[in-house]
């Protein structure tokens, strides 16, 4: 059975194969459970590999419940410019204007025709939706954003802003899939009430991918699909599969789905509970492949009617502007910028605008000089554009962009590693431990102030509390908690076993400003040596760390 599967997949990458995508097999030659995802999408073709076994009871997990519980109802929203977008005509350094025209004789845009955002930056006036934002405070530019030795494939270069690894690590879990895999540890075989994260407009990112290689997000090729999904009540078995390559994927595939058919009707509910309050432009005759407008407007009916996922993606191709810029650019940027004011206007009106952070991010940006095409070629550094009221203020963060101050081949050099704008995202707008944020990283990377964000939660007193500090030491059987307060503050410690099930309540009540130790210890027989973890709620955040216990 095995053989005969293995087989079955080989013709379906041979046929991959042949339908044009040779240089991104080349880049990934191993037939991966990414490769599934991506030619089978979230309902096409699932019934060739699944078979239907007894529904299963899914219990919400008292675990993720501690862990993701910040006492925040906070929203990441990131929007994808696939293939590249071209910094240098999205946000033009006016103060060097001659500069920018010689480089780019036929694409530049004209001066009469720019939005002044400060005394040496502006954007096309195809983007004046958000000069309202812009004026509001809040919108925020960073510039010359990119990584050390970019590089400068479409698939490569993807997966390193995805993963946040440095550029000569393969990593094949994404930055939010691994604090994903922090939160909900079981989420194969007992996955939380909501979808951790919705991707809507296309698969292929890596970003919510757990280091098991499952994505922890629901993925739908467009909007309608979320609405379309039917509610079968039928659940499939992770564990009962063949013990071979065959197995695996099939475990893979089951468990996307589970999570098809657990979210289903909550999507639903969500949906039907709310209506659309912005206006929201379609293109007629556009070169957008996938309509933004359609993306957001359907995220925005999802967080107005609760449903309660804080990760969502929404993805607008065509940014590969080689040849022709001018007839396919300003167009992308006039929808991204109507339909991000418009999705402000629509959250507004449901009063939770509030509670969304939306950032854009693309694999790399463009070349300052236009090519023969009368397009621009693959570059490195390019602006990243954030927006909400949580930014607090407008502003640019990374200075300006300098078209002499370029690489050996003539790029832009970047003064802002990307993964520091995603650490500071994590620790001060989602409300996620400094420890923890710098071990889903990878590495400890600065954090920017600049960007004006601060961890606020909305359920308690205790605002601008700085993290507390907490480690766990072992000995003599037991392990010791032991963790510091900036103030006094009321302060929960409990303890959970592997699967999620509450152990032992270890404290509850108000403590003083200072440090403090509770111990865990086997008092009680049913307690067996293994991984264990202890939350600490307090300062309106919650902290976790696993432990080993030996008794």
């Amino acid at each position: 059975m095995c053989d005969q599967h293995n087989n079955d997949t080989s013709k379906i990458h041979g046929s991959k194969l042949e339908h044009g995508e040779e240089a991104h097999e080349q880049h990934h030659r191993g037939w991966s459970r990414r490769d599934f995802i991506r030619t089978a999408g979230i309902a096409g073709g699932m019934s060739l590999f699944l078979s239907r076994v007894p529904v299963t009871a899914l219990a919400h997990s008292p675990l993720s419940y501690a862990l993701s519980n910040t006492n925040t109802d906070r929203i990441l929203v990131l929007i994808r410019l696939k293939g590249g977008n071209d910094g240098v005509n999205t946000i033009i350094p006016a103060y060097q204007y001659g500069m920018y025209q010689s480089m780019r004789p036929n694409i530049a845009i004209p001066q009469n025709q720019l939005i002044n955002l400060s005394n040496e930056l502006a954007m096309p006036n195809t983007m004046a939706a958000l000069q309202t934002l812009w004026q509001d405070g809040r919108m925020k530019v960073v510039n010359n954003v990119g990584y050390p030795d970019q590089n400068l494939s479409h698939f490569r270069s993807g997966d390193i802003w995805a993963s946040a690894s440095d550029s000569n690590i393969v990593d094949d879990s994404g930055w939010l899939g691994r604090w994903l895999n922090d939160l909900y540890p079981e989420f194969a075989t007992n996955p939380p009430d909501v979808p951790p994260a919705i991707q809507i407009g296309g698969g292929g990112s890596i970003t919510f991918t757990n280091p098991d290689e499952i994505d922890m997000s629901m993925i739908a090729a467009n909007p309608e699909q979320l609405a379309e999904i039917a509610v079968t009540g039928m659940l499939y078995d992770t564990q009962d599969v063949p013990d071979c390559y065959y197995g695996e994927q099939l475990t893979y595939m089951r468990t996307i789905a589970n999570s098809t058919f657990r979210y289903a009707q909550s999507i639903a509910d969500a949906y039907g509970a709310s209506t659309n309050d912005g206006a929201y432009e379609s293109p007629n005759n556009s070169p957008l492949r996938i309509d933004i407008a359609e993306q957001l407007a359907v995220v925005a009916r999802l967080i107005k009617g609760g449903l309660g996922t804080r990760l969502y993606m929404v993805t607008v191709d065509g940014f590969d502007t080689h040849a022709g810029q001018n007839n396919v650019h300003p167009s992308l940027m006039y929808y991204l910028a109507v339909n991000v004011k418009a999705f402000y206007d629509d959250l507004a009106a449901g009063g939770v605008d509030n509670d969304v952070l939306c950032m854009t991010h693309s694999e790399f940006g463009r070349r300052i000089e236009q090519n023969a095409s009368q397009g621009t070629d693959h570059g490195a550094a390019a602006p990243l554009m954030m927006f909400g009221s949580g930014l607090n203020g407008n502003g640019f963060v990374g200075g300006l962009p300098n078209l002499q101050n370029v690489d050996v081949v003539g790029n832009l050099q970047y003064s802002v590693d990307f993964r520091r704008i995603y650490a500071t995202v994590l620790e001060d707008w989602l409300c996620i431990d400094t420890a923890l944020v710098d071990q889903v990283m990878g590495q400890s990377f600065t954090r920017l102030p600049e960007l004006g964000l601060v961890c606020l939660p909305t359920s308690t007193s205790y605002t601008n509390v700085p993290s507390i500090q907490h480690k766990a030491l072992y000995g003599n059987g037991q392990v010791i908690i032991e963790y510091t307060l900036p103030e006094p503050m009321p302060v929960t410690i409990q303890v959970f076993d592997i699967m999620g099930r509450p152990v032992e309540q270890l404290y509850k009540g108000q403590q003083w400003q200072g440090t403090h130790q509770v111990t865990f210890r086997s008092n009680q027989a049913r307690l067996v040596a293994g991984i264990y973890v202890y939350s600490i709620e307090a300062g309106g955040r919650v902290y976790s760390q696993k432990i080993r216990f030996m008794p």
